[in-house]
């Protein structure tokens, strides 16, 4: 087996601190010789991918009164740094006003150069959670990468001009969760990429822990990857960047609480193994990390051979991979992997690798020492009584770490050694700790322990002679102003194996979104058997196409579409909806992409045409335990409708064929579906909706129009707007009797000054359209632009039911 890790270097962390000493005078001209043009620390985990730095001249000691610099830019975000830029994930303002994104600062003074802010839409954060991911930056362009909480993944110049953005929820079906664990963007060439629950449509219907990576200079998806088995939970534990056996690979632990190892070219799965029990409370967040031919994980959730919770362990990287399909990875029993396991555990901090010692801040506050080649942990001290997410930060022999809450902040050290009293900030609850240590082969001595203003939730960073941490109150910065001359250069990327003969085609976008009659071109690369692009452009006129279903495919369905002369793809301007995959072929290479057509408006779902074909006694693959229906005659929802499958069928209703949110699952009573393209504005939504049930027991349905929710809420007795609930909900009340079909009508309506209206107004079917909207809501910051959608939450016997489904232009 040939592998090295993806800095064939990693190894010679410890030695590597004295070239860079050497190096002291001469920073400025090393950097300038790196093949790299953006200079700095970019991405949250570094150039080693083991949150390790080779710079020197760190602060020993730290105090929260005597910063360089704060910002006001709160959050739980990592910063990363890019010739003399830091950005940072942060939010801004309160309720209805809060809006989360990226923030620019110069990194020396901590001015702030631009910002790019959103709002959060039909999330279900909880508890200002807000700002848990960082961005990555373009070592080639210095171009910033982001996704935010509600699923914006977007591109900026360094200067803050968007290139390109896509709404992972709206386009992928991503999902949300209050814990709201959101993937941080990481670079590969000309790959960015990223990760996340998704529940979409065809093959991806039902949820799966997924990756997905997108071209960073287009912005169009180059492939998509389903690893794991069945999530548990979300998870944004950050991927390892590997070449093995000739791959360009990724490693990350998933919400299965499994290791999944994939093709970082194609996304190919390759195999996972599991490292917790099946089951078990929660997937996996800590990032993984290479040590030899091994991966060491981290995780809090049940083991798989004990009732003990949380573990860390390093597994073999196998030495051949035999996947089962090009979609389904080799499932490899850990046992055969697992090389040693410790008792330390983390529930999202991450491990940070310094040669061949393994430091890690545990669930339980104990920075805890480890002997990589054996697992045997060195010793430990008491930090704190919890840690939550963050991660420690390594460097000229000092471990920089934050603590989640500064319980009894000076005490704590005291009782572990060499505490010094804490130092400015305020002490208890609420805040967070900051300590500068030095780890040792048998203890670490604590030189710095400061108390912040607020929890801190992100990781500590170092570079150029500074210290910067993200707390849920502000932005810090530590150190002198100016350069510093311990700085070292940014490490020359590795050299990836030269492509081999061509054997297949990799056609980009993997997956489009069009209205009818619109037209799509494709950029078609010629790959080897690993990947590798042996051809970079090839021409689509050369090729043959023709419309392909997959063999396991339920809903056999193809895009009403058709190649031009020109080797473009045009759309038919039929308006119903269609989806589907097509297949290209060059001689004896062929290539894959899918994708959905769905109508402009105005349009008009009625759901007649669906003919009544499939059975609920037969459910479909995979079967639904514990079935509750009745068999009952039904069709698939609009297979191009975003995340309908397996929480929506189409039924015969009172003499008609509707929509239902199905009760047979009771992972999915509650449903969001979106049936257009996300940069859609100024439409009016409107459509017939009925609850089953009982006075005190019925189901919630509802509309989305740009981004708000307007629901009709049975138990409640009210029509309400919301978009997240704890910071826009307003409603009123509305008198909603079960088995009776209402008409609900929505528009948001954008004002000269910026800010909007969103209204809507529900009435019995049959009676006249009242005249004035049943509910407004001013807001300051509008959603200027959204997909159509609708919303169900069906309890356990309570149907809820949607018909005459229109979209129109306002008027």
């Amino acid at each position: 087996m040939k592998l090295r890790h993806a800095l064939p270097f990693t190894l010679l962390i410890a030695a590597l601190p004295l070239y860079a000493a050497k190096k002291e005078k001469s920073t400025k001209e090393e950097s300038a010789k790196s093949d790299a043009a953006q200079q700095g620390w970019l991405d949250w985990r570094g150039p080693f991918q083991t949150g390790v730095s080779l710079e020197k001249g760190l602060p020993d000691k730290i105090d929260a009164k005597k910063p360089l610099w704060t910002a006001d830019f709160p959050g739980q975000s990592a910063p990363v740094i890019s010739n003399g830029k830091l950005y940072i994930m942060g939010y801004l303002g309160e309720g209805a006003d809060l809006q989360e994104g990226v923030g620019c600062f110069d990194a020396d003074t901590g001015k702030m150069e631009w910002k790019q802010l959103f709002n959060d839409f039909l999330s279900d954060v909880i508890y200002l959670r807000y700002a848990n991911s960082s961005p990555g930056i373009d070592p080639e362009t210095g171009n910033v990468y982001i996704q935010n909480s509600s699923g914006i993944f977007a591109a900026f110049t360094a200067d803050g001009k968007l290139l390109w953005k896509h709404s992972m929820m709206e386009e992928y079906g991503r999902m949300t969760f209050p814990n709201n664990r959101t993937a941080s963007p990481l670079i590969d060439k000309d790959l960015v990429i990223t990760r996340g629950i998704t529940a979409a449509w065809g093959s991806y219907g039902a949820p799966g822990d997924r990756f997905y990576a997108f071209d960073k200079k287009t912005g169009d998806l180059v492939w998509s990857s389903a690893p794991g088995g069945r999530p548990q939970d979300n998870t944004f534990s950050h991927p390892w960047l590997s070449t093995v056996n000739g791959k360009r690979v990724l490693f990350a632990a998933n919400g299965d609480s499994s290791l999944v190892c994939f093709n970082a070219r194609t996304g190919e799965p390759l195999y996972r193994t599991a490292v917790a029990k099946a089951g078990a409370k929660g997937g996996i967040n800590s990032a993984v990390v290479q040590y030899k031919d091994n991966i060491i994980v981290t995780h809090m959730s049940e083991n798989i051979d004990t009732s003990d919770v949380g573990r860390t362990a390093m597994f073999k990287i196998p030495t051949e991979f035999k996947p089962e399909s090009p979609t389904v990875p080799q499932v490899i029993d850990s046992k055969g992997l697992e090389q040693w396991r410790n008792p330390a555990g983390s529930l999202a901090s991450s491990p940070v690798l310094v040669g061949n010692r393994v430091y890690l801040v545990t669930e339980t506050g104990d920075l805890t020492a480890m002997d990589a080649d054996n697992g045997k942990i060195l010793w430990k001290k008491q930090l704190g009584i919890e840690q939550r997410q963050s991660s420690a930060f390594y460097a000229d022999g000092k471990l920089y770490i934050t603590i989640y809450i500064a319980a009894a902040s000076s005490g704590k050290g005291e009782k572990a050694g060499n505490a010094q009293p804490a130092e400015g900030g305020g002490e208890g609850v609420g805040n967070g700790e900051l300590f500068v240590i030095k780890p040792g082969d048998k203890d670490a001595e604590i030189l710095s322990h400061t108390v912040l203003e607020g929890k801190c939730y992100g990781s500590p960073i170092g570079y150029n002679g500074k210290v910067y941490i993200q707390t849920e109150k502000k932005l810090y910065c530590f150190g002198k102003k100016g350069n510093n001359p311990g700085l070292a250069p940014n490490p020359k990327p590795e050299a990836w194996p030269a492509p081999g003969e061509k054997k297949r085609l990799q056609i980009i976008p993997a997956e489009i979104l069009l209205n009818p009659g619109e037209t799509q071109a494709f950029h078609v690369r010629a790959l080897d058997a690993n990947g590798f692009t042996v051809e970079d452009n090839v021409d689509p006129k050369s090729m043959t196409w023709k419309t392909f279903i997959p063999p396991t495919a339920l809903v056999k369905s193809t895009m009403k579409a058709a190649f031009n002369g020109d080797g473009k793809l045009v759309a038919e301007t039929e308006k119903n909806p269609s989806a589907g995959v097509f297949e290209g072929t060059l001689g004896n290479l062929k290539g894959y992409f899918k994708g959905r057509i769905l109508p402009t408006i105005p349009s008009l779902q009625d759901f007649e045409s669906y003919k009544l074909d499939e059975d609920t006694s037969k459910p479909p693959a995979p079967a639904v335990p514990n079935t509750v229906e009745e068999p009952t005659p039904f069709a698939y929802p609009p297979l191009a409708w975003n995340a309908a499958r397996f929480k929506f069928e189409i039924r015969e209703k009172d003499g008609n064929k509707a929509l239902v949110k199905t009760i047979e699952n009771m992972r999915m009573q509650r449903g969001t579906v979106f049936f257009n393209k996300p940069n859609l504005h100024n439409y009016t939504v409107e459509a017939d909706l009925m609850t089953e049930g009982k006075k005190r027991k019925m189901s919630e349905m509802g509309l989305i129009n740009q981004r708000y929710l307007f629901d009709l809420k049975g138990n409640a007795q009210a029509l309400e707007v919301t978009s997240n609930q704890l910071l826009l909900e307003k409603s009123v009340p509305f008198t909603i009797v079960p088995n009776q079909w209402y008409h609900l009508k929505t528009r948001v309506d954008i004002n000269a000054d910026g800010t909007g209206v969103v209204r809507g107004k529900a009435w019995k079917k049959g009676d006249p359209e009242p005249a004035e909207w049943t509910i407004e809501v001013p807001v300051n910051h509008p959603n200027e632009e959204g997909s159509p959608g609708l919303f169900g939450f069906a309890s356990t016997a309570q149907h809820a039911w949607y018909d005459n489904i229109a979209v129109t232009p306002n008027k």
